[in-house]
């Protein structure tokens, strides 16, 4: 990778100069206008860098829905087991728009609960297709032109009047800083990307068919019907697995292993992630490119490439095509024959107008059209989620492109529909967390702006958010923060309220916390909220499954609560079971039967003590028992906690796999049955994040670091291992 060079001040302005012998220079570009802009340049980086010196306790951080994460993300699961305080009650209220308010009941109304804002004074933009009817908040606005793009660009405030702070998304660099893009850079010619890129990760994962029949697991999945990219995937003949630099193509004819070719990639990409059907392999890479302008400024550059190889013939992988996009890799999924890739792609601040390629994001090396990007009413910032999608039967031409405007948490993508949310967390006294949805519709590689909202509450992961007969059900966990005196003597100032963090314990007192279930229409308007359940808890898993939604909270205690969603006016909290130790991650197990696996807790709920797995007896919803449990003692966190696609889901054999980790890494195979319990059928130590395990007919194939080994599952009696 190429340094930045550094230029000064008088470089760029000789260069100028020399320009206006030759011809007119517009009068934006005049020395004395650029040494302006040079010096709000200066301002603008200066305040950045006093910005980052913040404490990170209200620093606007991102639940992304999907990516992929290496082992250390297994942090945030153990640090929650070391900040549990006191139990909380259940209480709950009920509203649904226009009633009146009265505690502990559901009253019908018009959806307005749902909060939304729009900034004020800002011009109506060319409405988004169906959202034309909606109220203005609850629109969302294609650009008419890329001047408007620019003057929405600023007028985004990173830090609003009261001082919250933004969700910052995924990706902090997705854009070139410091100017424009030259003409050329497209990454369009799949024979001169193949060799320069790089590879990288919900839940109902069944057996798939393979060859001749011969069934396989496939990655664990959020949405029914809705397939997904990971670091490891099989068509039921061979293994496609990201190692570092290279994909490596491993074949597994009866267990014996064989590596029959590689991918290798460009040393500047990371490789994001793979997926893998009917001879076609999609490798997806963000590579990082710094790019000289041939005008006043350079700077980085980051790109996604989604390119398509032929797999036939697994020891010769061909490219077939490629499609690049704006930004760093933010997640994909897979619907009918058609790939939707989504990215993050952030501006820098110091853009001006007449450097569209700084600030409007490209697909396939051309400018997005401005009536392709959407402009939420309320400005959030100067970052925007990429759409692109294509077919994999086509892969060198997009079917469609939309880009959204909003940092991007997290993202859920439904049967019809993908839906990116933006967190904003409190910043002034009485203030509250809030999560903003854009719903984007999908069918057929073509995609549709749809409405947007925002809620109270944030969302701990993708299950707490899902789409069910036209209905979006949500819960979310609500933060205010607390009074100005409380926040005076834990130091904080009102200028930067990200130091009100909970320094002191009289502080952190001061803080409420509960919860609250959403059910919102198709066009994202309220239709009815159960606010208030669980005080001083937060939620740490959900599922929800047809009429009915599970979701675990924890300060204390561990209360599984169970919610009637069968009357969308009318939602109903029929079961709260308390158990000690707490859930991270709820997967259906067979009728009447959900496995929870999360962390055991000692009697005062603060100290976690082990991995904990769970079944809980859920064929009455309105009293829901744990009927077994057992522990891992000495296990800190499992990597279920942090990335489902970890979790070996085998439905045909009614076996669950995942890795623990504590002084050891160790990756288990389990298997439930009614009368004996929880019963370990598999237990093998490994090295390094990211384990995925893989059935293939009656093999058993674990995937950790650089090593594959497989297993006859009769015995779990090793076959054959390969160092990539």
């Amino acid at each position: 990778m190429s340094e930045k060079r550094e230029r000064n001040p008088e470089e760029i302005l000789d260069r100028i100069r020399k320009a206006a012998e030759s011809e007119p220079v517009p009068e934006s570009l005049e020395p004395d206008q650029i040494r302006k802009r040079l010096k709000t340049i200066q301002k603008e980086k200066r305040l950045q860098r006093l910005k980052k010196y913040v404490p990170a306790f209200a620093a606007a951080a991102c639940i992304c829905l999907v990516a992929g994460i290496g082992a250390a993300g297994g942090l945030p699961g153990l640090m929650r087991g070391m900040e549990n305080g006191s139990g909380g009650n259940v209480e709950s209220s009920v509203e649904s728009g226009s009633g009146s308010g009265m505690e502990s009941s559901a009253e019908s109304g018009s959806g307005s609960g749902a909060e939304s804002s729009s900034e004020a004074g800002m011009e109506s933009s060319a409405e988004a297709g169906k959202s034309a009817s909606l109220p203005e908040e609850n629109r969302l606005m294609y650009a008419r032109d890329y001047d408007e793009i620019y003057e929405y660009l600023q007028r985004a405030p990173s830090w609003n009047s009261a001082g919250s702070v933004h969700s910052s998304g995924a990706a902090q660099n997705g854009a070139i800083s410091n100017g424009a893009i030259p003409e050329s850079g497209d990454a369009t010619d799949s024979g001169s990307q193949m060799q320069s890129g790089q590879a990288s990760s919900d839940s109902y994962a069944g057996p798939s068919g393979g060859e001749e029949g011969l069934s396989y697991t496939d990655t664990n999945i959020r949405q029914e019907g809705v397939e997904e990219g990971d670091i490891v995937k099989t068509d039921g003949k061979n293994l496609y697995i990201m190692n570092n630099m290279t994909v490596e193509i491993v074949g597994i004819d009866s267990g014996i292993l064989e590596e029959k070719s590689e991918i290798v990639l460009d040393e500047d990409a990371y490789l994001a992630e793979l997926y893998v059907r009917d001879d076609r392999l999609l490798v997806v890479y963000t590579k990082s490119i710094y790019e000289e302008n041939t005008a006043f400024f350079g700077g980085y550059r980051n790109n996604t490439y989604s390119v398509v190889y032929d797999v036939s013939d697994p020891s010769s992988p061909r490219p077939v095509g490629s499609i690049s996009q704006s930004g760093i890799y933010h997640t994909m999924r897979v619907s009918g024959d058609y790939v939707y890739v989504l990215t993050d792609y952030s501006v820098d601040s110091s853009v001006y107008r007449g450097s569209t390629r700084s600030y409007v994001p490209e697909v396939q090396g051309e400018l997005m059209d401005a009536g392709s990007i959407i402009m939420p009413p309320e400005n959030s910032g100067s970052q925007y989620t990429v759409i692109t999608a294509f077919s994999l039967k086509d892969p060198g031409e997009k079917t469609d492109s939309k880009a959204v405007f909003g940092n991007t948490g997290l993202c859920y993508v439904s049967a019809d529909s993908i839906y990116v949310t933006e967190q904003y967390y409190s910043g002034g006294a009485g203030e509250t967390d809030k999560t903003s949805i854009r719903r984007i519709a999908y069918k057929d590689g073509e995609l549709e702006g749809i409405a947007q909202t925002k809620i109270d509450g944030v969302l701990n992961d993708s299950f707490c958010i899902d789409e069910y007969e036209g209905s979006l059900r949500l819960v979310a966990t609500v933060t205010q923060i607390g009074t100005a005196e409380a926040r005076e003597d834990s130091g904080s100032s009102k200028e930067w309220p990200e130091e009100a963090s909970a320094s002191t314990e009289e502080a952190a007192d001061e803080w409420k916390q509960s919860n609250s279930l959403y059910i919102l229409d198709e066009k994202l308007q309220e239709v009815s909220r159960i606010k208030d359940i669980a005080p001083d808890e937060q939620i740490y898993s959900a599922r929800f499954m047809g009429d009915t939604g599970y979701f675990v909270t924890f300060r204390q205690v561990d209360p599984l609560f169970s919610v009637d969603l069968s009357d969308p006016e009318h939602p109903e909290i029929i079961g709260a079971l308390k158990i000690p130790g707490f859930s991270e991650y709820l997967h259906p197990y067979g009728d009447g039967l959900l496995l929870g696996l999360g962390m055991a807790t000692d009697e005062e709920g603060i100290t976690t003590t082990g991995v904990k797995l769970s079944m809980f007896d859920i064929s009455d919803p309105s009293d829901v028992k744990e009927t077994d449990s057992l522990i891992l003692e000495d296990m800190y966190y499992t990597d279920a906690a942090y990335d489902y696609k970890a979790v070996y889901a085998d439905a045909e054999n009614g076996l669950f796999g995942f890795a623990a980790y504590g002084d050891d890494q160790i990756y288990y195979i389990f298997t439930w049955e009614e009368g004996q319990g929880f019963r370990e059928v598999f237990q093998r130590k490994i090295s390094g994040g990211g384990a995925r395990g893989i059935r293939v007919g009656d093999i058993f194939y674990l995937v950790s670091a650089n090593t594959v080994e497989s297993y006859r599952m009769d015995g779990y009696v090793k076959i054959d291992d390969i160092v990539l």
